[in-house]
């Protein structure tokens, strides 16, 4: 595990220790807070992590506040990913500051004398929307290149083409056997992106199949029930059958 994580857990429950009194944190028992920490140094093959250890920020979440949230939870640079994921969604420059001043404003009482337009709002929302999407892709990324490292999740090809109409792509695919319905993630950190789709049809040579084993690297066409692009990996989970 990474330093900066371990660091961050153990100083996060030192904190919980101490304020476990708190209303925020009534639901938590002090074997809760210190049995992960405790199995972990003392090498136990099984161990977790408490989530709130990573959440003990008095700050609102202005950029560097989350920046260094992520970091401390070895998520590092998340803003460069996010600022890749606004641009590819064409979402207005609204700066996470600016909202947080909004926030504040109407929270601490704040006389204000003028409210936002129509336009003003729903670009805000669209912003919230799509914060939040971007660092959900960011999470869900960086879980899978964790997986791929303990043999989990294998990348098995990337797309070539990319067509919107029809939602499918051309890929080059190797070593594993496709199925219509099967669950894959497609994910590039360079384009900010990372979902997981359904195949909903498979094609090699413009014929139509349900299922294809391929063991050398081949062109398939892929129809997916949600957009993509090229450049895209493809990634599989390892030992799970197309049906689940």
């Amino acid at each position: 595990m990474d330093e900066r994580i371990r660091n961050t857990h153990r100083e996060g429950v030192g904190r919980l220790l101490l304020d476990l009194k708190k209303k925020r944190f009534k639901t938590l028992q002090e074997i809760d807070v210190v049995k992960g920490l405790f199995d972990g140094i003392t090498g136990k093959e099984k161990y977790y992590l408490i989530p709130q250890a990573f959440l003990l920020h008095e700050q609102n979440l202005r950029k560097d506040e989350l920046d260094r949230l992520l970091a401390d939870a070895g998520i590092a640079d998340a803003w460069r990913w996010v600022n890749k994921y606004m641009e590819s969604q064409n979402i207005g420059k609204i700066e996470l500051n600016e909202l947080i001043s909004y926030r504040n404003d109407a929270a601490h009482g704040a006389v204000v004398d003028e409210i936002l337009g129509f336009q003003e709002l729903l670009e805000l929302c669209d912003f919230i929307e799509s914060l939040g999407q971007a660092l959900a892709e960011l999470v869900t990324y960086r879980i899978i290149l964790q997986q791929g490292s303990t043999g989990q999740v294998r990348e098995i090809g990337e797309i070539t083409e990319w067509f919107d109409r029809p939602k499918a792509a051309v890929a080059k695919v190797r070593d594993i056997t496709l199925s219509v319905k099967q669950r894959i993630f497609l994910a590039s950190e360079t384009k900010a992106y990372c979902q997981l789709v359904i195949i909903e049809s498979i094609q090699i040579d413009d014929v139509s199949q349900d299922t294809v084993e391929i063991t050398t690297e081949t062109e398939v066409g892929l129809k997916f029930n949600a957009n993509a692009r090229k450049g895209l990996s493809l990634y599989v989970e390892v030992d799970k059958s197309p049906e689940q």
